[in-house]
């Protein structure tokens, strides 16, 4: 099933203005061997390392749907494709993007569900679980800047999805204080001179979701079934 967030692309469409964001649930390796099969030699040794069955879910759920999606963005072979991991510190734990030119991706997970974003721009996703928090106040302080303020989890977790989804757009990530960050009330993204798009997404009951990129305007967003994406493995 799809969602259209505005526009009339499908969830294959490869033009310009069109970001595709998949969502599927976790799965755990052993359900799923030829998911694993797809996975490179540095995915796999990752997968491996996980204690806890629900984080290998996750794991392998997040990147495999990531190689699929982007196999069927470009028309290619999901097991071949190479990533680049490179941190600015020179070791291979950064963010990971395509081995020369291609799409922009952004991978997230929180509670039974991962989400891939694909665009042919630089892109970030993020989706919480909203739950009761035993310190709002000082997780309030440690997202909003001097000028917002958060009433309840609800409205927390929303400010929380955003910024953090501006923050995966730029692969700065949590690096970069998210009290750096205004959002104004009129939707307009206040960040040192930066220019971002900002989309909601609600994949399911719970589950605030955010999608940014730099830009002044948003692309044609598409919400796709990433469980019927992974099932052709």
């Amino acid at each position: 099933m799809l969602h259209r967030g505005h526009g009339t692309g499908g969830a294959y469409d490869r033009d310009v203005g069109t970001c595709t964001v998949w969502w599927a649930a976790p799965l755990t390796p052993g359900d799923a061997p030829g998911l694993v099969g797809i996975l490179d030699a540095h995915e796999r040794e990752r997968l491996d390392r996980f204690r806890r069955e629900v984080d290998a879910a996750r794991y392998l759920a997040a990147h495999a749907l990531t190689r699929l999606a982007l196999g069927a963005r470009l028309d290619a072979d999901p097991a071949a494709l190479v990533f680049d991991r490179t941190c600015r510190c020179g070791r291979p734990h950064g963010k990971p993007r395509l081995d020369g030119d291609g799409p922009g991706f952004s991978l997230t997970h929180a509670g039974d569900l991962v989400g891939v974003a694909v665009h042919d721009g630089p892109v970030g996703l993020d989706v919480e679980q909203a739950r009761p928090l035993p310190d709002l106040a000082g997780m309030a302080a440690h997202a909003c800047s001097p000028t917002e303020t958060v009433g309840d989890e609800a409205a927390f977790f929303r400010l929380w999805t955003r910024k953090e989804a501006l923050l995966k757009s730029t692969g700065e990530g949590l690096s970069t204080p998210m009290s750096d960050i205004t959002l104004a009330a009129d939707g307009a993204v206040r960040w040192a001179g930066r220019q971002a798009w900002l989309h909601d997404l609600a994949p399911a009951p719970g589950h605030p979701a955010a999608l940014a990129g730099p830009g002044a305007v948003p692309p044609e967003v598409v919400e796709a079934d990433g469980n019927a994406l992974l099932r052709t493995r």
